[in-house]
């Protein structure tokens, strides 16, 4: 129902949200063995949960769901960027990293909550 976008690859939010996943992932590298179990599935599993909700969203043709799925990837933005503050506190990152890498996920934050108004005037035009 997207009527500007052919597929979920032509999303801003989206394409932001696969740079933003594979520095989370390249990042998550250098963690420590410690937490093989813990904090790095965690936070791949987040970060996975953007892309992969905006995505979904976009294939259930209804404006609202859509809607609510973008929602739940600006959820999982932020439980990325709580989990770069344990990394920040355990000293898994440096401080700059954490910043570049906080900024980039308040940026998408941003481009996903453009994406919900327009998909908002798009339904009400429909």
């Amino acid at each position: 129902m997207d009527k500007r976008h052919k597929t979920f690859e032509d999303i801003k939010a989206w394409q932001l949200g696969r740079k933003f996943r594979k520095e989370i992932y390249s990042l998550v590298r250098n963690f420590p063995e410690e937490e093989k179990f813990v904090l790095i599935p965690q936070i791949k599993r987040a970060a996975i949960s953007i892309t992969s909700n905006i995505a979904e969203g976009f294939g259930r043709y209804s404006f609202q769901e859509n809607i609510q799925f973008c929602r739940t990837a600006r959820g999982s933005i932020n439980e990325v960027l709580d989990q770069l503050y344990v990394a920040l506190d355990e000293r898994y990152i440096a401080r700059n990293d954490f910043e570049d890498l906080y900024k980039e996920g308040r940026e998408l934050e941003r481009a996903i909550n453009g994406y919900i108004e327009f998909l908002k005037k798009q339904k009400e035009n429909f």
